[in-house]
């Protein structure tokens, strides 16, 4: 007799659209590692849902009746992760402001799905790293039992996450459990800036820079304002 896999991560999805919140029930049913607590229709249902169960992973939708998707979330006092999924490009900017997992674009590909729900589970199991200053020219971070190497002239930013980084650099983007004010202690005031709670570049990788926000590797990062007043290029 076979027993059932244990399910781990409990989730919700807050979609008002039937079809679409079908596609993606069926797809978090093909997942062993996803439980589905519910699927809701709207944020009201889905804060009620939020306070009654442990959630770790919420699927939402930005376009709810009543009370918008970011809205919604920026209400809540303690979020789960959240994977975005929307039929509009121009929401992404907005979430800078909220830790978004990920953005899947409607009509949402399942293997897209995956890579999400990967990152997802990456964010979940990733363990504290420990951070060593070598010199002017590398860091060296431990996660586990691997030791991270990182070229500080190949960075070109750096990204917060709740309490996880993202580390963007030439050879690709290396998570790990840090708060950000922890990385930019070890930084060089002459090579990086800190532009926002969020995010840390570094001044030789700026492709484009206005008031509000500042362009690295083809990406525009917003400006905070609380950095605004200290921010010379």
């Amino acid at each position: 007799m076979t027993h059932p896999v244990s399910k781990k991560y409990n989730c919700i999805i807050v979609e008002d659209e039937p079809i679409a919140a079908e596609i993606l029930e069926n797809f978090v049913s093909r997942d062993e590692e996803l439980h589905l607590v519910a699927k809701c229709s709207d944020a009201v249902y889905a804060g009620s849902l939020l306070n009654r169960h442990e959630i770790d992973l919420m699927f939402l939708d930005l376009h709810l009746p009543v009370v918008k998707g970011f809205d919604f979330l920026k209400k809540l006092k303690n979020p789960p992760l959240v994977i975005v999924t929307t039929a509009y490009h121009q929401y992404a900017v907005e979430g800078y402001e909220l830790d978004i997992v990920d953005y899947l674009m409607k009509p949402i590909p399942y293997d897209r799905f995956v890579k999400a729900v990967e990152k997802f589970k990456y964010l979940m199991n990733a363990e504290e790293a420990l951070l060593e200053a070598a010199d002017r020219e590398h860091i060296f971070i431990s996660s586990g039992k691997k030791q991270i190497k990182i070229i500080l002239h190949d960075i070109f930013f750096i990204e917060s996450l709740r309490e996880y980084i993202h580390i963007h650099t030439k050879a690709g983007t290396i998570t790990v459990k840090m708060p950000i004010s922890r990385i930019e202690e070890n930084l060089d005031p002459k090579m990086f800036i800190r532009i926002h709670k969020s995010y840390i570049i570094s001044r030789s990788k700026i492709e484009v820079c206005s008031a509000s926000m500042i362009q690295v590797n083809g990406k525009k990062l917003p400006i905070g304002r609380t950095y605004k007043p200290s921010i010379e290029f």
